[in-house]
Parts: C-alpha cells; structure tokens; sequence
C-alpha cells in the first residue's frame, strides 16, 4: 500500500472514531442516529422519525463540538511533535520543551488570579492570554539561542528550552503559594479538559491549525534534508538556522493555541509522529498529514477514557495520557540506548 493510500485510510477511521465518541456517552445514542444528526444539521437531511430532539441537541451542542475540538487539539500537538523530533534529531523532543506549556500556564495563571477580563473577550480572555505568553516565551527562547549560537544548534535550543520552562514553572509555583485560594483553578486547568467546549473553541482554532499546518508542510523538503546533519543540510542549500527558527515558531503558533484552549495535555505530540513514522517512514509530506491525523485520533479516544469511566464525572484528560506515555516514553529511551 502507498503512503498516499495508508493516509486515506488513516482518515476514514478517523472519521468513524469521531462518529463512534460522538454517540457515545451517559445518553445513550445510536452510531446511525448520531450520522444522521449530523448530516441534517450540515446537509439540511430530514431527522428519522423516532428520533429525539433532546438527542440532537447532546450530539450538536455537547458531544460533537467537544469531539472535533479533542481532535483538532490532538492533530496540533502531534504535527509540532513530529517538526520538533526531526530539527533537533531527537526522537524524545517535543514542542513542550521550548517552554509554551510553562509560558501558556503561567499566563493563564496571571488571568485566573487577577480576575482581569479583557473587554470583547469576556471567556476568551483565559485562552488567548496564553496562547500570548506561550508564544513569547518561544520567541525568547529562540532569540536567547542565536544570541549565544548563531547556527542555533539543537542542543543550544534545548537547553535553553529547559532553562525558560523552569524559571516559568517556578514563577507560577511562586504565585500560586502567594495566591492559594486559586490554587485549584490553575491546577485543574493544567490538567487539560475539553468540558463545556462550543463551536467557539473550534473556530478560533482552525485558523491557527490553517497556519501552522501549511507553513510547516511548505518545508517539508527541507525537513526531510535536515534530518542529516547540519554541514549536509547547508551544502545542500539550506539555511539551518533561519529555517530551525521559522519552524520553531510554528510549532509554537499550534502548541500555544492548543495548549489555550484545553490545558496542557502531554505525551500526544511524542506517541503520534513515532506511529506515524512507523507506518510512513521520513519523508514530511507524508508523516505530517499522518501524524495530524494519528494524535487526532488519540486524543478523541483519550477524552472518550476520560469522560466514560466514571460517568457522570471526569477525569483529567492530561492524566490518561501520561498513563499512556509516561510507558512509551521510557520504552523509546530503553530501545535507543540498546
């Protein structure tokens, strides 16, 4: 089968698992009612006689929304996993370490203590605020690594990477110990959950996906010459730093808005580019769409583990998949050192 095929056939399952979370729940609706709610809502197709409007509204309001925005979330972290493990080399990076989750908590930190609302934004302005810091903090820790490494070499990155996390992990530790009365706001909200997420949620996401996603897939070939070393990669014509540097702040651009609107969820933007590069190899024009596709469909089942197992409660979609990776992640180490 072709990587072309094996895409196609990647996005149909896809397609069914969101149909299948979708219908299921605490009310339980049919996989086929579920399909025919969504195409008369979409394709203006007449409801099946017997079905409940009540239904329609879980499936429409709640369920679907919720879905397609785990989705997304998952396919954003996934593509920034797979560009961060081929610039660096390392197949253990993740767009994580480059400080967005540290820069996007401490901001929603700021907001959840402060109480500020930004006027326009009213609920909005949690999310946007930081996707804000965890884009700044990116851009500081690519402008701190060329000022001491022009060619912004991959362990000069990381570890400045590390270095902005901390301090930002630590000035958020510090204030939540000041302020602790809202201690419990901003721990629930590093969990990561797609609770009560509307339509909203989802479009102020696809533009950042739309970006992100065609800008890193514009350097795809480069991608696939710097998976060498540097020295082959700028004989071949490639401006390694430059290019390292463009590509971070797309990584940034999805990770940020990803990490705004459901919280930190971990270990996603790892699993999905090793699974992806399994079935497709290396080359990025085919292990992106891939990726997106395979940590869409990951976190789509993940939240479905959170919401179903203690029904009507939830547990933390970050949780679940730190259970799952936490595994994979020293499985990938252990095979490496052999």
């Amino acid at each position: 089968m072709s990587n072309k095929n094996r895409i196609v056939a990647g996005a149909i399952i896809s397609l069914f698992i969101i149909a299948a979370a979708a219908s299921l729940g605490s009310s339980g609706i049919s996989l086929g009612d579920t399909v025919l709610i969504v195409l008369h809502k979409i394709c203006r197709i007449p409801l099946k006689a017997g079905i409940d409007l009540k239904n329609v509204s879980i499936v429409w309001l709640l369920r679907l929304p919720r879905v397609l925005l785990a989705f997304l979330v998952g396919g954003c972290l996934a593509m920034s996993g797979a560009v961060c493990q081929s610039i660096l080399r390392n197949p253990l990076a993740s767009p994580y370490i480059l400080g967005v989750s540290s820069g996007a908590s401490l901001g929603a930190g700021i907001i959840i203590i402060s109480g500020i609302v930004i006027p326009l934004l009213g609920a909005f302005t949690l999310p946007l605020t930081g996707f804000v810091f965890g884009l700044l903090t990116v851009f500081a820790v690519a402008t701190f690594s060329a000022r001491i490494d022009k060619s912004m070499s991959n362990n000069t990155i990381i570890l400045c990477g590390m270095v902005f996390s901390l301090f930002l992990s630590a000035l958020l530790t510090l204030l939540s110990a000041i302020f602790s009365d809202d201690l419990k706001r901003i721990t629930l909200w590093q969990m990561g959950s797609f609770a009560m997420r509307g339509w909203t949620y989802i479009q102020l996401l696809l533009p950042f996906l739309l970006i992100g996603a065609i800008g890193i897939l514009r350097y795809a070939k480069e991608m696939d010459i710097m998976t060498f070393d540097d020295d082959q990669a700028q004989s071949a014509g490639v401006e390694t730093g430059a290019l390292r540097k463009k590509l971070l702040v797309l990584c940034a651009i999805l990770t940020g808005a990803a990490v705004s609107l459901s919280g930190i969820i971990g270990f996603v933007d790892l699993i999905a580019p090793h699974a992806a590069r399994k079935i497709t190899g290396s080359r990025h024009c085919y292990l992106i769409p891939l990726s997106f596709i395979i940590g869409g469909s990951l976190m789509v089942i993940t939240d479905l583990i959170a919401r179903t197992v203690i029904s009507p409660s939830e547990l933390p979609v970050g949780a679940i998949t730190a259970l799952i990776g936490a595994p994979f992640f020293a499985w990938v180490y252990f095979r490496g050192r052999r």
